[in-house]
């Protein structure tokens, strides 16, 4: 049923809880493992210098230590959890904006389920802070998998 399984990461904890429930997934079905780390370009620091941006669009993060280090950290914890359950990862690192970058991914690896952690916002914090795992549900025909966060409601929820 599954073949390819994207796990798009940021390293958050909401990201995180994702990766169990996708390489439950992968383990039942013997599915190869996608990990991706995407630099969204729209929300980058303006403070950075346009050189610096243009490394990142350009896919050049190894010229960024703390940048790499960053997607290097959140995809690495991918391999890892995959490894302790004889599961390989392959890491990919993309810059541009979320939603697409993710859905092409999906589109150009022809994989079969996107497992995305959520914080679970609703209502007006939703609607401003948007939501990227929203975006991708309408940017891709692939399936997706939401795996929500359960912890303590925030302050106004």
């Amino acid at each position: 049923m599954y073949e390819r399984i994207l796990i798009p990461t940021d390293g958050s904890k909401t990201a995180e809880l994702a990766v169990e429930s996708a390489l439950d997934i992968a383990e039942k079905f013997g599915a190869e493992v996608y990990t991706l780390y995407v630099i969204d370009t729209d929300a980058m620091d303006v403070s950075l210098g346009t050189e610096q941006i243009d490394r990142i669009r350009a896919g050049r993060f190894g010229e960024m230590d703390d940048l790499e280090d960053r997607a290097g950290d959140a995809t690495q914890y991918v391999v890892e959890q995959g490894r302790s359950r004889n599961i390989s990862a392959e890491e990919h690192f993309r810059a541009g904006q979320p939603h697409r970058v993710i859905a092409d991914f999906a589109e150009d690896y022809d994989i079969d389920l996107v497992v995305m952690g959520s914080h679970g916002r609703s209502g007006v914090r939703r609607m401003l802070l948007g939501s990227v795992t929203e975006r991708v549900l309408r940017s891709t025909h692939r399936s997706v998998l939401v795996v929500d966060e359960r912890d303590e409601p925030e302050d106004g929820e």
